[in-house]
């Protein structure tokens, strides 16, 4: 029967060398046995070496391909990635509350893994405060974390309390990504926040290798995978943990510098 197999939806970049964006997305939804569709945002140009141009689509184009999915598509979950200004974000904001594709996992991709803000001001602003709002789990990295709570994380009370400012912010569930940009740490913790007000920590190895291009990106697309299968935000978190570690701790050789995690890795191991 038509549409009963569980689909996801990213609403993300194209990054052009496959690492990361909505390339990561979907390798990451194939991976967890779900049929991925897409919404493209914008493209970049770019590969292991860097990023040297990116051009946002026409927001009257990225509106067609909302309609076009709602349409013919039963989208049971969903995740956001890259939304480089206000115009974009506000666009993405209207569609989804015009049409019903699941719950909503929101990567805020505010600053680079290394903290470098990768938003202007009003475009942050925005997701701040009318994005994230609609979000059932975000996602940010341990930069993007301090950033949001407006305060320094240092210890792991710090990392709890600046969950609870996340969660103040109108998000349900909270995947606050621990630091790891140590190269001396052999742990990374992530703390979890659930709407129930239930919390726990996940610890994973920490793998000192520049093959990490597109964890965030699969995280999130992980957990919006998982749900879209059907199952509770607190599984979805556990299996991303599980998943991402695997794909980080399998290197694959790709590109001369900095290369992608291997998606291929975990189907073996969870």
């Amino acid at each position: 029967m038509a549409n009963e197999f569980p689909q996801a939806l990213t609403i993300a970049g194209s990054d052009s060398d496959g690492s990361a964006g909505m390339q990561a997305d979907l390798h990451t939804f194939f991976r967890r046995h779900v049929y991925g569709t897409s919404v493209l945002t914008a493209c970049v140009a770019g590969n292991s070496y860097g990023i040297h141009d990116s051009v946002n689509l026409p927001t009257t184009f990225i509106d067609q391909e909302f309609k076009d999915l709602a349409d013919d598509y039963h989208i049971r979950a969903s995740k956001t990635g890259m939304l480089s200004d206000s115009d974009l974000i506000r666009t993405v904001i209207k569609n989804y509350k015009k049409y019903d594709f699941g719950p909503l996992v929101v990567d805020p991709v505010i600053t680079t893994k290394h903290g470098n803000m990768l938003l202007e001001q009003s475009a942050y602003q925005t997701l701040r405060d009318e994005l994230i709002p609609m979000a059932t789990v975000i996602t940010p990295n341990f930069f993007e974390a301090q950033k949001l709570a407006e305060m320094d994380i240092e210890t792991s009370v710090d990392m709890e309390t600046a969950a609870r400012k996340l969660k103040a912010l109108g998000a349900k569930n909270i995947v606050l990504k621990g630091s790891h940009h140590d190269p001396n740490q052999t742990k990374v913790s992530d703390y979890i926040l659930l709407e129930s007000g239930k919390s726990f920590w996940l610890t994973g190895d920490f793998f000192d290798t520049d093959r990490k291009n597109g964890t965030g990106d699969s995280l999130s697309a992980c957990i919006a995978a998982e749900l879209a299968k059907g199952n509770s935000v607190e599984d979805a978190c556990r299996v991303a943990k599980k998943f991402v570690d695997a794909a980080i701790k399998s290197e694959i050789q790709v590109g001369h510098k900095f290369g992608p995690i291997n998606h291929w890795a975990p189907a073996d191991e969870l």
